[in-house]
């Protein structure tokens, strides 16, 4: 799926352009936008369009089991001048902008404002933010242009997609029934997380592009949230979500060591040469509770613990 392809096609588009030919004059080069700046036209952009588009919001007011081709966003109804008018049948659609939720984070010092709608919260547990997820879900363009859907249920590490996905998952429930398996072998859930989210550019793919996705677009991605499953990227027997030590969601910024890999990703998170999942000395699972030298700081995050203990 496109969501997971988009890293192999930066790299082939990477080799496609080394391959160019230098004297080409017809080849330009586009200087990246500011972030900041470009934060702020995608939030007048997304709110131009929560603000000009509804849901059917009836539908939903019956618990049941709905997916993502339930649906349905339409865009205000026009007057020959191009101006909005009043949105058709209120007893049954709801402005966007009615009903999302706007959350804020921030990244590099840039504040991204994203939404979401929420269909359904689901009744199994919150993934965390470096779970592997299984999903079904549609991406479409503002302009509606459909760019991706998966038709059966697909496994995701949060942590290899867009950047908003991160922030919007954790505020859905997965489903807390096992699968049915149906008589064409797919699997069936009830009971999941149901929702619409919209992205700016910067916590999408911003500067990069694809055939069917220009430089910076917003983004929306229908979702069911069907399962979850907690990461240990690094294998050092601390989970993932357990390594953003700042609590913002982002352990691309956790770097104890300062080795430019980030402790998620990091066996030795201290750099003092003794891998993380050899510092819970008393081997009870809590590597919080370890500190050698008893500066307050735990073994795993202290590089100076294995002076202490070659001392001893």
């Amino acid at each position: 799926m496109l969501l997971k392809r988009k890293f192999v096609a930066i790299i082939i588009l990477a080799f496609a352009m080394v391959g160019c030919n230098k004297d080409d004059d017809s080849v330009e080069t586009i200087p990246e936008r500011d972030r900041g700046e470009q934060q702020l036209v995608d939030k007048d952009t997304l709110q131009g369009y929560l603000n000009s588009h509804y849901y059917n919001s009836s539908l939903f007011e019956t618990p049941g089991d709905y997916t993502v081709d339930d649906i349905i966003i339409t865009e205000l109804p026009k007057d020959v001048n191009g101006n909005y008018l009043e949105m058709p049948d209120p007893d049954n659609n709801t402005l966007l902008s009615e009903a999302v939720v706007t959350k804020t984070t921030t990244i590099n010092d840039v504040e991204y404002e994203y939404y979401y709608l929420t269909l359904s919260n689901g009744e199994g547990e919150k993934p965390k933010f470096s779970d592997d997820i299984l999903v079904r879900y549609e991406g479409r363009l503002l302009n509606e242009n459909q760019f991706d859907k998966s038709l059966n249920p697909i496994n995701f590490d949060l942590m290899s997609v867009v950047a908003g996905w991160r922030y919007v998952m954790v505020d859905f429930n997965t489903s807390d029934l096992p699968g049915s398996i149906n008589t064409d072998g797919t699997v069936s859930y009830s009971n999941y997380g149901l929702g619409v989210m919209f992205l700016p550019s910067g916590l999408a793919y911003f500067s990069s592009a694809t055939s069917s996705i220009p430089v910076y677009s917003s983004l929306i991605f229908k979702f069911e949230l069907y399962k979850n499953q907690h990461n240990d990227h690094d294998g050092d027997g601390i989970l993932s979500h357990l390594e953003d030590l700042n609590g913002n969601l982002n352990p691309l910024d956790d770097d104890t060591d300062e080795d430019n890999i980030p402790n998620f990703n990091d066996p030795d998170d201290d750099g003092d040469g003794v891998p993380t999942n050899l510092e819970d000395l008393n081997d009870n699972g809590d590597w919080d509770d370890d500190d050698s030298n008893g500066n307050g700081i735990p073994n795993y995050l202290d590089k100076l613990d294995r002076l202490q203990r070659e001392d001893n």
